[in-house]
């Protein structure tokens, strides 16, 4: 009998997306064109001018008018911040990425709602405080009522860190937070780069070496040229895919995480009672189809979720959870496929409601 190889299907772009086009290209360009951008040599000369470029265009990718400290990544710039803020204080939200809670040490937590949604009238006393929080949860595409958490933290007199890692990039930050964390990786650029936004660096503690003295080591000069060739170009709207899936969902006998706040269209995260995440990884993965089960740098734990036990989950309901996330490349027919196999498996599990 004749062996069919089953299509993949990658539904795990909030781990990390395939390189645009745009963004291959421009990485290949800068390793054709490499040299040290600190060398004062001409070569060394030519890799700042195009260093400088790309920190500009990620600059206007998120309407940013102050400093960009390129990065290894939004873990890096998150510790960056977190470890050299001059703030006094560290406060983070009890959903915050795992690269978070590691940085902010002895950080004060704040609680969250059963959406897992910080209330900007609950922050309490942030005076000389770094608060950190995370605009889009990774687990569970849940957002943060953003502008108000940083019109609170102003008012209060404390800085925002603001975790913008799975967000597309845009504006809307560019005058409420005062640190942000991006990273190319999760936008369609190369993974090993990234940046931190800074309104001061007066802010920071300097660490000597490049980026301004804020950040040691050679910068990666085709990691950051792919970062900006990837942000210029636009992501689609999934708003619809995800509407539909999470209708599949309720009606075959699953549970839609946060299902009635504000949720990132491009990510999903679906209880399928009685049945462990684990095994509905590896059904899902026999089919040829790559899901998750929480954040990418937390899926090979046992621990169950801190961010769904922080949202009142039992300990067992957060391990029958998996997550979905759209790309680029994500098409409505991919979308049925896997709704098909959510079905098979519910069904091949006596859990098929509909």
């Amino acid at each position: 009998m004749e062996c069919v190889l089953t299509e993949p299907l990658y539904l795990d772009h909030a781990a990390t997306t395939p390189l645009t086009p745009a963004a291959v290209e421009a990485v290949r360009r800068g390793m054709a064109t490499w040299a040290n951008p600190s060398s004062p040599h001409a070569a060394g000369r030519a890799a700042r001018a195009a260093l400088e470029a790309a920190r500009a265009e990620i600059a206007a990718a998120y309407g940013w008018r102050h400093e960009v400290l390129l990065t290894s990544g939004a873990s890096e710039s998150l510790a960056i911040a977190l470890r050299r803020c001059t703030a006094e204080r560290r406060i983070v939200s009890a959903v915050e990425h795992d690269a978070v809670l590691r940085a902010g040490g002895q950080a004060e937590v704040l609680s969250v709602d059963a959406a897992g949604r910080v209330d900007p009238a609950r922050l309490g006393d942030v005076s000389g405080a770094l608060v950190a929080v995370q605009w889009c949860n990774s687990e569970t595409g849940v957002k943060q009522p953003i502008a108000a958490i940083a019109a609170a933290v102003r008012d209060g007199g404390g800085l925002l860190l603001v975790d913008a890692a799975q967000m597309p990039a845009g504006d809307e930050l560019a005058d409420v937070a005062d640190f942000v964390a991006v990273s190319a990786h999760k936008r369609g650029g190369p993974p090993g780069t990234g940046a931190l936004l800074v309104r001061d660096v007066a802010m920071l503690h300097p660490s000597g070496g490049q980026e301004r003295g804020y950040r040691p080591g050679t910068e990666n000069l085709p990691g950051v040229l792919g970062h900006a060739a990837a942000l210029a170009v636009p992501e689609p709207d999934h708003a619809a895919r995800r509407a539909r899936l999470d209708d599949a969902v309720r009606r075959s006998g699953g549970i839609v995480v946060a299902a009635d706040v504000e949720r990132h269209a491009a990510i999903g995260a679906y209880r399928m009672p009685g049945v462990a995440s684990a095994a509905q990884l590896i059904r899902f993965d026999m089919q040829g189809i790559a899901v998750s089960a929480g954040s990418a740098c937390a899926s090979g734990s046992l621990k169950p979720s801190h961010v769904l036990r922080a949202m009142g989950w039992s300990e067992d309901a957060t391990r029958e959870v998996v997550r979905v996330s759209f790309g680029r490349t994500t098409s409505d027919a991919d979308v049925e496929r896997f709704i098909a196999a959510w079905r098979g498996v519910a069904r091949a599990t006596g859990r098929f409601a509909a």
